[in-house]
């Protein structure tokens, strides 16, 4: 058995492939592909006891006898073998930040800017799923937070579905102070975890 494993890594197996191609010669061929936003990642190869380490956009490894061999793959490459299963896979989620006003359900200025974005992101989409997700600073206890983050969350599902995006393609949650971006000490206010998160699916 072939193990990759690799933690917000994109990267492609040839044995998922092969669920989606009629025509597959081959299994157990993971590819690493370049990142869109050009970070360095890694994935980890395992057969067994051994393990490759692909590093390199379009670095390869494939299942052998003696364990996975790694080879540089390209592009082209890529493309020739596995254009078609690639193509099949659904978009990648799109993530986007909007900024508040400290206790209030407010956007900062710059944050209006981003909404324009957001939209032309689900309209690229056949069928969109949005997870809007509400976040605070440290300033309050737990549940002003998380009632808070709700009402953030609910003002940015408000505010698209006014545009829109209609209410089902659209959940909002609340994280209140737990997952800030920047870690404080309670009691902090710290303009940076007072946000939304919005996913586009």
């Amino acid at each position: 058995m072939t193990e990759a494993i690799g933690r917000g890594v994109r990267w492609f197996s040839v044995s998922i492939a092969c669920a989606l191609l009629t025509a597959c010669a081959s299994s157990g061929t993971v590819v690493l592909l370049p990142e869109n936003d050009g970070r360095a990642t890694a994935v980890t190869v395992r057969q067994g006891d051994k393990e490759v380490v692909l590093d390199q956009p379009y670095a390869a490894a494939k299942a052998t006898a003696l364990g996975p061999r790694s080879y540089s793959s390209s592009a082209r490459e890529v493309d020739a073998q596995f254009g078609a299963a690639l193509a099949a896979q659904p978009s990648r989620a799109s993530s986007f930040t909007l900024y508040f006003v400290e206790g209030k359900d407010e956007f900062t200025e710059e944050s209006k800017k981003v909404v324009d974005q957001i939209l032309s992101e689900i309209a690229r989409r056949p069928v969109p799923d949005v997870l809007v997700v509400g976040h605070t600073d440290a300033v309050g206890n737990d549940q002003y937070n998380d009632a808070l983050g709700q009402q953030r969350a609910e003002t940015v599902r408000a505010a698209l579905m006014r545009l829109g995006i209609p209410s089902t393609d659209i959940h909002a949650i609340s994280r209140g102070k737990r997952a800030p971006a920047v870690p404080t000490a309670d009691g902090v206010a710290e303009p940076r975890n007072r946000r939304v998160e919005i996913v586009v699916r």
